[in-house]
């Protein structure tokens, strides 16, 4: 498995970044209140329909444009996804790591729990 290089700006804890992106979003927001919160969702299907254009493009499955997109950009796409999803959870909620974390833990055991059903 290869390394991947720190970036020089990236913060050192994933909820920091999702911190200063959502405050940095809202400082520059046209809408509020619930405007600005489901605008804030319509964005998450954005980043994902980019996703879908991406495996469209890297597969070539548009005959008109062919392959237009690689597999790093489809990555790209996904971790956009992410990140545009932790963001509208913080959003929701200021308690959004605990949340997550909460929620990631119940479905893990789930998920693990069920193949031992």
């Amino acid at each position: 498995m290869s390394e991947h290089p720190r970036h020089p700006h990236a913060p050192d804890d994933l909820w920091q970044s999702v911190a200063r992106l959502h405050d940095w979003l809202e400082a520059g927001q046209p809408h509020g209140g619930q405007e600005a919160l489901l605008l804030r969702m319509l964005k998450l299907q954005e980043e994902v329909g980019e996703v879908a254009q991406a495996v469209i493009g890297v597969t070539g499955q548009n005959l008109r444009k062919g392959t237009t997109h690689t597999w790093e950009d489809v990555q790209s796409e996904l971790c956009d996804v992410v990140v545009t999803a932790l963001i509208a959870l913080r959003a929701l909620t200021p308690d959004a790591r605990e949340v997550f974390t909460a929620h990631l833990a119940g479905v893990t055991a789930r998920s693990l729990d069920s193949r031992h059903g």
